[in-house]
């Protein structure tokens, strides 16, 4: 699985979103000024997460989206998964007959892969990412160029 501009796009925007929400709902448009990510495009992602339970929107002035629960408690893997699908690493086809080599190398090789990867996004969350960005942005702040 390759991960698109719409999984991409929509962590970094959750992200911003989460860093600069301070428990009240932040607007589309200013999270895509400043992540340079189309206002429209941002628009359909979230759309995708709202329906997916991962934010809400808040209508009327001062509205915009917050996160439906805690950043701890929502995962890479769920992010991506309503962004995305569920990830594996080969497309799987229902019904398809496999022989004794086929059914080897999925066990022992696909499925190890598709689990491992499940597992590493599992654990990854919201805040985790949260916290990296803002440390980055902390290091970034005593920097001057001239």
């Amino acid at each position: 699985m390759k991960v698109s501009t719409r999984g991409r796009y929509g962590l970094r925007a959750l992200v911003d979103m989460t860093i600069h929400s301070n428990n009240a709902p932040v607007s589309l448009v200013q999270v895509a000024n400043r992540q340079k990510i189309s206002l429209n495009y941002l628009e359909q992602v979230f759309g995708t997460l709202r329906k997916a339970g991962i934010v809400v929107s808040v209508k009327g002035a001062g509205g915009g989206y917050k996160l439906a629960r805690d950043a701890e408690s929502i995962t890479v893997k769920e992010v991506l998964e309503a962004l995305e699908g569920t990830f594996s690493i080969i497309d799987r086809i229902p019904g398809e007959e496999q022989d004794a080599v086929q059914e080897a190398i999925e066990k022992l090789v696909w499925s190890r892969i598709d689990e491992t990867v499940n597992t590493f996004l599992e654990q990854k969350t919201l805040k985790m990412l949260t916290d990296e960005y803002r440390e980055k942005l902390e290091q970034n702040a005593g920097m001057y160029y001239i």
